[in-house]
């Protein structure tokens, strides 16, 4: 790969020059996914709640309604947010310059103009930045349109590359999907066998780690850790996972453990060949995980 097409397919993404916009998107985003959380059929380990890279930006995919669906999509080229519905009609909201509040109180009047009604939990769900209720927030307003526009292009290629990855496994696994709680794009292996879950695990832990599994995924960054980078966990971690070797040679295991492994999104972009190194990752950490929890790894890999 050219310099020139490495720096387009994965450019620089520094935290500190996009965070309120990134504290501000990742606001509008919970907004969106829990209408989605609200509205669509449960599914197992949380699934019926992410949202999805698309042509243009993030999305909800359709959701069904009463006789209708209906979609939601933050077009990140355009940086409008634009409500479809099967019905031909839409709404189309401009995202520059909207705080937390004028985002909620526009989403949900055109909502209600479309016929689509949902109640949510209008919180914050797990952000440190912030508790302000939705309606009430005014303070998150920042959005810069470079800098959405270059965290889609980067989450559009880890999503092809994730979803590469992904058909290498015929066992029990995720779609390639974006968590809005945690602003994370995750791919999710299971091994098919249920696991112990750990003393005091809430509601929600309980559903996403009911089963053995590896997870992938790709995050921003944030308060505390201040720059993107790739993650691979091991759940339940067996013993001696941390003992297998990682590739590329930038990969570590987390010292905080927790089966975690890390690849530093810049240690990646700077690397010869970018999509490489996140294979080589995700399969290190796969292999490792494998190995050491005992999957059956003859019945859940395709053999070519």
């Amino acid at each position: 790969m050219s310099n020139a097409n490495q720096e387009e397919q994965f450019p620089a993404l520094p935290i500190e020059e996009w965070e309120d916009t990134m504290n501000t998107f990742h606001l509008f985003s919970q907004i969106i996914g829990k209408i989605r959380l609200g509205l669509y059929p449960k599914r197992n380990h949380w699934w019926h709640i992410t949202l999805y890279v698309s042509t243009r930006g993030i999305t909800t995919g359709p959701i069904p309604y009463e006789d209708m669906i209906f979609e939601i999509e933050f077009d990140l080229i355009d940086h409008v947010l634009i409500i479809n519905t099967s019905k031909d009609s839409e709404r189309i909201i401009p995202l520059m310059g909207l705080s937390v509040s004028q985002f909620y109180n526009k989403v949900f009047s055109a909502l209600s103009e479309l016929g689509i009604t949902v109640k949510i939990r209008a919180v914050p769900y797990d952000t440190p930045f912030s508790t302000e209720p939705f309606e009430t927030d005014d303070q998150h307003s920042s959005y810069d349109e470079k800098y959405m526009n270059t965290y889609w292009r980067i989450l559009v290629q880890i999503s092809s590359i994730f979803q590469t990855y992904r058909g290498t496994f015929r066992g029990k696994c995720s779609p390639v999907q974006y968590f809005w709680h945690h602003k994370d794009l995750s791919l999710i292996f299971y091994s098919g066998r249920t696991a112990p879950l750990w003393e005091g695990a809430n509601m929600v832990n309980r559903e996403a780690y009911s089963h053995e599994l590896i997870a992938f995924g790709f995050w921003a960054g944030d308060e505390n850790v201040r720059e993107p980078a790739f993650y691979a966990s091991v759940y339940p971690e067996p013993e001696g996972l941390t003992d297998e070797p990682l590739s590329p040679e930038k990969a570590f295991w987390s010292p905080e453990g927790g089966g975690m492994a890390l690849l530093m999104y810049n240690d990646v972009r700077r690397s010869s060949d970018p999509k490489q190194a996140i294979l080589d990752f995700m399969d290190s950490v796969y292999q490792a995980g494998a190995k050491r929890g005992n999957w059956d790894v003859n019945s859940l890999e395709f053999k070519i």
